[in-house]
């Protein structure tokens, strides 16, 4: 009876907090909406795993939007290949897809799946020491080999394997769900305007300004602001022969 009441508290605490990750401006302007699907899990009660799929994402690009809807306690530094988010009740590795690069992982870990499964000594290369020590409480914890799912045919977890979730596990961990904001870019025919300052595209000229004015003879003329030479008096050759107009 208490292994299964702390199974139940442990998707309510996975459930929450993928809440409150993936929490977006339901009201806000120009929002979409992308589902991350559960691809796959591992162990069960208050030690398991929970694997989403980012297409076509990179490693950065899914560790900004979690950061940006709820910051971690702590994050590695940034990376192309993993990283890793640390939250209160559980710990998020990203990783970037080996057999489909273009995609990320997006592993969800208990605490306590983390300490049965990874590797101490893995850990200590992207998190803080102190943070590691008191999660394994410092050495209590013997941890094992694994150093997340897409290693996982090499340094296999210690508690199972995983595996495709059952129509009873997705009910309970349901795909992950983004809210992104930002304006909606719609692709033309058009040429769209450079917008590098030191560029030469004539997009980048200021518009002409001028105004419209009339002189006295009523003619319509643009204003360029640049003054017109007045015309001078022709120039003439005294002499004792006749007078030469110049041309």
């Amino acid at each position: 009876m208490r292994q299964r009441s702390g199974y139940w508290l442990n998707i309510l605490l996975i459930l929450s907090l993928i809440a409150t990750l993936l929490t977006g401006c339901a009201g806000a302007d120009q929002t979409v909406r992308v589902s991350y699907p559960l691809e796959s899990v591992n162990g069960g009660g208050s030690a398991v795993s929970y694997v989403y799929r980012a297409a076509g994402m990179t490693v950065p690009e899914v560790a900004a939007e979690l950061i940006a809807q709820s910051p971690p306690e702590q994050q590695s530094p940034e990376a192309a290949d993993r990283m890793f988010l640390v939250y209160a009740n559980a710990i998020i590795h990203l990783q970037q897809d080996q057999q489909l690069p273009s995609d990320t992982l997006i592993e969800v870990d208990t605490k306590e799946y983390v300490r049965n499964n990874y590797s101490m000594s893995f850990l200590q290369g992207y998190l803080l020491a102190s943070l590691v020590n008191d999660l394994f409480d410092y050495g209590r914890y013997r941890g094992g080999n694994y150093r997340g799912y897409s290693n996982r045919d090499v340094y296999r977890p210690t508690t199972g394997t995983y595996r495709t979730p059952t129509t009873a596990e997705r009910q309970k961990a349901p795909p992950m769900t983004v809210d992104k904001q930002g304006s909606v870019v719609r692709r033309t025919r058009e040429q769209v305007p450079s917008t590098n300052p030191g560029g030469s595209d004539s997009t980048n000229r200021a518009p002409n300004s001028g105004r419209i004015t009339r002189d006295g003879t009523g003619s319509g003329g643009y204003n360029t602001g640049v003054t017109p030479r007045k015309s001078k008096v022709p120039r003439t050759k005294a002499g004792a022969g006749r007078v030469r107009r110049r041309r």
